[in-house]
């Protein structure tokens, strides 16, 4: 098998790396094409020499890694402990990138064949991800990119990006995969639609003002009083609603992934009116949807059943985990209850990265996913 993973516990950083190591020499021998290192807070100083450690024991072509606030393995997720979980693969071509702060555009993509995917990661503090994001779905159309922002501190400077024999507290390091990955997206945005879809027929930037021919609120009202429970009522109150915009027009119903979600962030009694954080146009169908537990535990075994896949990263947001399901290790637990046992290894992240509706996206309580395929499960 190309793809090889693994996880560790052990609070001493050097124990730790060596151990993931030697497991993943153990299942894949041969060369590396890439490997990608993520580390939780507690072993956050110690990245560059991690790092190192791997490049030199397995000589990866390219090393992309990170520190967090949580990492990932095979059916685990470490939050608010030491931790390091390392993931390699091979049989394609990779390109690591280092955008620096300020989010400049990253270089061409130099070899041979056109590059399939982008993983990334940046920190939140240093550079603007939307811009980021716009540029390159501008230099490279239709290339999916998947990630997040690092996780492991929540000021300037406290994050920590590893490329190569490179360690940064600012910017981006990505990796562009060239043909043979096998690489797919998936992206679960972790809500569902409550009421019915009504088409925008009155807005202004993120204000929308009417749907239907009815003011947004009363809408959203009626909706909460025909549709939703005393407990759904307080997933709405905890800034659990969101408004869902239809990706595709011409379809004759939607379902789970056909909704561009943008948080709703405020309303306005005397008027009417709704606000979120993204900008509306007249004429759009959209429908109110509710994000808790329940949905992301749905959405995300909805989208990943069925997928063949060999290896998997994980960016899975901060704000999951213990904090929305209770327990810890969900994500990484429904993966490998869709995908079956196979490598994976990932991070939480400060906002995450994925493409939805032709674009790449920063995305909110979301779990974005690359998956790998190489043939072998059918």
């Amino acid at each position: 098998m190309p793809f090889a993973a693994a996880i560790s516990e052990h609070p001493v950083t050097a124990h730790a790396v060596g151990e993931v190591i030697g497991q993943v020499i153990e299942g894949m021998p041969g060369p590396v094409d890439l490997a990608c290192l993520f580390v939780t807070s507690p072993h956050g100083g110690a990245l560059e020499d991690a790092a190192a450690a791997v490049r030199a024991v397995i000589d990866p072509a390219v090393l992309m890694g990170a520190a967090a606030g949580a990492v990932a393995g095979r059916r685990r997720e470490v939050e608010a402990s030491a931790a390091v979980s390392l993931w390699v693969g091979a049989g394609f071509p990779a390109q690591g990138v280092q955008i620096p702060a300020g989010g400049l555009p990253p270089p061409r993509w130099d070899l041979p064949g056109p590059p399939e995917a982008l993983v990334l990661v940046g920190d939140p503090h240093s550079l603007d991800p939307t811009e980021l994001l716009a540029g390159i779905d501008s230099r490279f159309p239709s290339l999916p990119v998947i990630g997040g922002l690092a996780s492991a501190a929540v000021g300037p400077g406290g994050n920590r990006l590893a490329l190569d024999g490179r360690v940064t507290s600012s910017g981006a390091v990505g990796v562009f995969l060239g043909p043979g990955s096998g690489f797919r997206p998936l992206v679960s945005q972790g809500c569902r639609p409550v009421g019915r879809p009504w088409v925008v027929t009155r807005s202004e930037g993120g204000v929308i003002y009417e749907l239907a021919g009815r003011p947004a609120l009363t809408r959203l009202m009626e909706m909460v009083q025909d549709y939703l429970d005393p407990g759904e009522i307080g997933t709405i109150n905890a800034g659990g609603l969101c408004l869902g915009v239809v990706t595709d027009e011409l379809r004759d119903e939607y379902g789970p992934g056909d909704f561009l979600l943008m948080d709703v962030v405020g309303a306005d009694r005397n008027i009417g009116a709704v606000a979120v954080d993204g900008e509306i146009e007249v004429g759009r169908t959209v429908q109110y949807h509710l994000r808790d537990a329940a949905a992301a535990d749905s959405d995300l075994r909805y989208l990943a059943g069925g997928s063949a896949a060999s290896a998997a990263l994980l960016f899975t947001c901060n704000g999951r985990g213990t904090r929305l399901f209770g327990a810890p290790d969900h994500d990484a637990e429904v993966l490998a209850d869709s995908l079956g046992e196979v490598p994976l290894a990932g991070m939480s992240a400060a906002g995450e990265i994925g493409p939805l509706a032709g674009r790449n996206r920063l995305l909110r309580m979301s779990a974005s996913v690359a998956l790998f395929d190489d043939g072998s499960r059918g």
